[in-house]
């Protein structure tokens, strides 16, 4: 029965998909820039599809990106749209063990069928994004135990994809997890520098310009933003808020990996950072917001099913998308419809008041694993 859900669920999805023409058009940003690095033209000069879409991750992710280049388009976008259901499959199982719970296959199928339906996840799948892809590398490493080899590596590798897990270094330097942040930190270093070394111009192009080009992803006062920067410049009604979005984003990023550093459960903590990041970041589009996935395996884990239904309810609703939101009208939004407008920031802010217990009373202790006398050998 869970089998033919799933299997209902993502047929469903592929006719919706087929009817409204999914264009995949972050996929095809992809493809391009793999084609850019393959055939040694500017990486960063180029726009493509009807929406203009210019190349926005560091080099070395763009060197990741060369096999989808060698694909005709089609078979690209079945590809992807195969390996995304089956990530979103992983990240379930994930999500799990964050919430250190097991899942039987019948409720992995069931999970993963209802998953596909909550919007950041749906909006992933639609555009062709890699969210999945790196929320799978951040949550696997974050979540093997204490002393695994190279714990830290995958992070650091999923920082040099896509900036934002970088955050999760200074959580781990704050729960003090040296060893793992010192990993991370290689990794991604390493990552910077492979970019370099194959692509010397546009390494400098990005690390100097392109990065700080925040208008180059797109406009951060429209609905798709649901960063703190989005949510303050519809409230003003100001497309460029300046301080008053630096300021509470400021305060935001410190007050978050605070307590996320004091968490009493690494499941919360780990949550806290990746909301932080997504609150904190100048531009966080909705399917960005994957994460909500974890947050509802932790908060089912414990009980708090009223809450879990609450959250699951706002990330499918689609409230965004209901508010006026074409040309400038977002921001022009009357009060009333301005929290439709953030629904996903509004539950950020909140989660820290979600979660009894979160924050620890005892000061912030080291969690290095310590050198223990190795296990006697298996008699297998």
């Amino acid at each position: 029965m869970a089998l033919l859900l799933l299997a209902l669920s993502l047929a469903s999805f592929v006719t919706l998909c087929a009817l409204r023409g999914a264009p995949m058009a972050d996929l095809l940003v992809y493809r391009a820039e793999g084609a850019a690095v393959a055939h040694g033209t500017d990486l960063y000069g180029f726009t493509i599809t009807e929406w203009r879409l210019p190349a926005t991750y560091p080099p070395f992710a763009a060197i990741l990106f060369v096999p989808a280049s060698w694909l005709p388009a089609p078979v690209l976008k079945a590809a992807i749209l195969a390996g995304n259901a089956l990530l979103l499959a992983v990240f379930v199982i994930l999500s799990a063990r964050l919430a250190a719970r097991s899942l039987p296959l019948p409720l992995l199928c069931t999970a993963t069928a209802g998953a596909l339906w909550l919007e950041p996840v749906f909006q992933t799948l639609l555009f062709g994004q890699i969210n999945l892809v790196v929320a799978c590398l951040a949550l696997w490493d974050l979540t093997r135990p204490p002393g695994a080899r190279a714990k830290g590596l995958a992070l650091g590798i999923t920082a040099g994809i896509k900036l934002t897990p970088a955050v999760f270094v200074a959580y781990l330097l704050l729960r003090g997890r040296i060893r793992e942040a010192a990993t991370a930190t290689a990794a991604f270093g390493a990552t910077v520098a492979l970019g370099a070394v194959l692509l010397p111009s546009a390494s400098a192009d990005f690390w100097t310009r392109r990065l700080y080009e925040t208008g180059r992803v797109g406009k951060a006062w429209i609905v798709d933003n649901q960063s703190l920067r989005g949510l303050v410049a519809r409230a003003l009604g100001d497309p460029e808020p300046g301080l008053v979005w630096a300021v509470p984003a400021a305060a935001v990023a410190v007050a978050g990996l605070v307590l996320a550093a004091r968490a009493r459960r690494d499941s919360h903590g780990i949550l806290l950072t990746a909301f932080t990041a997504l609150l904190i970041c100048p531009i966080s589009w909705t399917h960005h917001w994957v994460w909500c996935v974890p947050l509802l395996a932790v908060l089912l884990a414990e009980g708090r099913t009223r809450t879990a239904a609450l959250v699951a309810l706002v990330f499918t609703a689609r409230t965004m998308w209901l508010v006026p939101h074409e040309g400038p009208l977002d921001l022009e939004l009357p009060w009333w419809q301005q929290p439709l407008a953030a629904a996903y920031p509004l539950v950020a802010l909140g989660l820290p008041f979600s979660c009894d217990g979160v924050i620890s009373r005892r000061p912030i202790a080291s969690t290095e694993p310590t050198e223990e006398p190795a296990p006697a050998p298996s008699p297998r």
